[in-house]
C-alpha cells in the first residue's frame, strides 16, 4: 500500500491510498466466500454457488462493498501511522478506482489536530504570594465556631431580630387563593439567612411570639416555579416561638467542647495551621493557573470549530445530568432561567475555546518534552482515587477497565505532569500579600 498526504486549508488533510491489485483480488475472493455462505441460490447448496452465479444473482455491489469493509479499516489505520497525521473526526472517503485486477485508489479527507506554535514556556516569572494568616482571620474563624455551637434559647418576650430562629406557621395567597408550596406549619426560619424570597424575613423583624404578621412579597421574575414567577403574594404568618443563639465564652472549656484540644490556645494554633494550609493551597493553585495562562497566551493555534463544539456538547451533557439528579430537565431549567439551550451554548463558546486551546498547548509541550505516563503512575492514581472516595481499590480498578476510562485517567496524569514541569521550570517572584484569609 502507498499513502500520500497533502495538507489542505482549515486543518484538513487529504490522504491518497493506493492498495495493490493482489490485495484487492484477495479481498474480493474473501468477500465472495463470506457472502456465498449467507445466501440461498436455486440449484445450489448453500455455500457452493460459483462466484459468477452469485454475482448474477446479487449483482457485484455486495461483494465489492464487503471487500472494501475488509480492506479499509486496516489500510486507513496503517496510513495514519505512516503519514503521522492525527485525525480528530471521522474521515470522508471517496473511491477513485475499484476494479478487479486493478489497484484500489481512495481519497480520504479528514480534519486533523491543528499545529501548535509554542511560545516561551520555560523560565516564566510567576508571582508567589506571601501567605500569612492574620490574627483577625483566626478570630473570625473562632466566631464562626462559636455561632455554630451556640445554644438556642427561647425568648418569648423579645422581638425578632436578625440571626434569631422564628418557629412559624404560614399560609400564602395569590389572587386570594392558596397555592401549592405556600402552606407550612412549624417551620424554623433563621432571620437573615435568605432562605425565603426577598422581603419575607425582613418583615418578621420586630414581631414577638404569639403575633400574627401579614407579609407581602413578589416572587422573582425568574423564579424556579414558573407559575409563580413575577406574581405578588400575601402570607399570613403566625409566630409561635422565637429562639436566640446564646454564645458560649471563648475559653478552654469551649475548646474542649468543640475540638480534641484542651486549651483555647491549642485550638487557635490548629485553626491557624489549617488556614495556613488552605491559603498555601490556594496560592499554589493561583500560581498554577498563572503559568498555564502565560504559556497558552504565548502560543498560537488555529482551533477547528469541531473541537469547540465537542467541548460545548460535553458541557451541555454534564449540565443536563446535574439537573436530572435534582429532578429537573434542561427544558425546565431554561424556562425558569428565561433562556434557551442555544443561548447557553453560545455563552459557553469562549470558555470552550480557551479550554481546547489550553489542552492542545499542554499536549504539545508534553510531546516536545517527552512527558509520558507510566503504568505504575496509573495504579498509584487509582489507589489515590479509591482512598479519596472511600472505595475498594480492586472494585474501582474493575470499573475503570474500559479503554476510554484508562485513557482519560492517563491523560489527566499527563496534563498534571506537564503543568508540574512548567512550575518546576518557572521563576517564582515573591509578592507581598494581604494577611486576610
Amino acid at each position: 500500500m502507498k499513502a500520500n498526504v497533502e495538507k489542505i486549508e482549515n486543518n484538513r488533510a487529504q490522504l491518497t491510498l493506493t492498495i495493490e491489485a493482489e490485495q484487492v483480488d484477495s479481498a474480493l475472493d474473501r468477500a465472495y466466500r463470506k457472502i456465498v455462505k449467507e445466501v440461498n441460490i436455486p440449484g445450489f447448496r448453500k455455500g457452493k454457488a460459483p462466484r459468477k452465479i452469485v454475482e448474477n444473482h446479487l449483482g457485484t455491489e455486495p461483494i465489492f462493498k464487503e471487500a472494501l469493509d475488509f480492506i479499509l479499516p486496516e489500510a486507513y489505520t496503517k496510513a495514519v501511522e505512516e503519514t503521522k497525521i492525527r485525525p480528530i473526526n471521522q474521515p470522508e472517503i471517496s473511491i477513485e478506482q475499484f476494479e478487479e485486477g486493478k489497484d484500489l485508489i481512495l481519497t480520504i479527507n479528514v480534519d486533523v489536530r491543528p499545529e501548535v506554535k509554542l511560545g516561551e514556556y520555560k523560565g516564566l516569572e510567576i508571582k508567589k504570594p506571601e501567605v500569612k494568616v492574620s490574627t483577625e482571620a483566626v478570630e473570625e474563624h473562632l466566631k464562626t465556631l462559636q455561632s455554630r455551637y451556640a445554644k438556642l434559647v427561647s425568648v418569648p418576650d423579645e422581638p425578632i431580630k436578625e440571626g434569631d430562629i422564628a418557629l412559624i406557621d404560614y399560609k400564602g395567597y395569590i389572587d386570594g387563593q392558596t397555592f401549592a408550596g405556600g402552606i407550612e406549619d412549624n417551620y424554623a426560619l433563621e432571620i437573615g439567612s435568605g432562605t425565603f424570597i426577598e422581603g419575607f424575613e425582613e418583615q418578621l423583624i420586630g414581631a414577638k411570639a404569639g403575633d400574627e404578621v401579614t407579609v407581602n412579597v413578589t416572587f422573582p421574575e425568574k423564579y424556579r416555579e414558573s407559575h409563580l414567577a413575577g406574581k405578588p403574594a400575601e402570607f399570613k404568618v403566625t409566630v409561635k416561638e422565637v429562639k436566640r443563639k446564646e454564645l458560649a465564652p471563648l475559653d478552654d472549656e469551649f475548646a474542649k467542647d468543640v475540638s480534641e484540644f484542651d486549651t483555647l490556645e491549642e485550638l487557635k494554633a490548629d485553626i491557624e495551621k489549617r488556614l495556613q494550609e488552605k491559603m498555601e493551597k490556594k496560592a499554589r493553585q493561583d500560581m498554577r493557573e498563572e503559568v498555564i495562562k502565560k504559556v497558552v497566551d504565548a502560543s498560537s493555534v488555529d482551533i477547528p470549530q469541531i473541537l469547540v463544539d465537542r467541548r460545548v456538547d460535553a458541557h451541555m451533557s454534564r449540565l443536563s445530568e446535574r439537573l436530572q439528579a435534582q429532578g429537573f430537565s434542561l427544558e425546565q431549567y431554561c424556562e425558569a432561567a428565561d433562556t434557551t439551550e442555544e443561548e447557553i451554548r453560545e455563552k459557553y463558546q469562549e470558555q470552550a475555546y480557551q479550554s481546547v486551546k489550553t489542552d492542545l498547548v499542554l499536549e504539545e509541550i508534553a510531546e516536545t518534552e517527552k512527558i509520558e505516563v507510566k503504568e505504575e503512575e496509573i495504579i498509584e492514581e487509582i489507589q489515590e482515587l479509591a482512598k479519596e472516595y472511600n472505595e475498594n481499590v480492586d472494585a474501582l480498578q474493575k470499573n475503570l477497565q474500559s479503554r476510554e476510562s484508562i485513557e482519560a485517567l492517563s491523560y489527566g496524569i499527563m496534563i498534571d505532569k506537564t503543568v508540574k514541569f512548567l512550575m518546576d521550570n518557572a521563576k517564582e517572584v515573591e509578592e507581598e500579600a494581604g494577611a486576610e484569609e
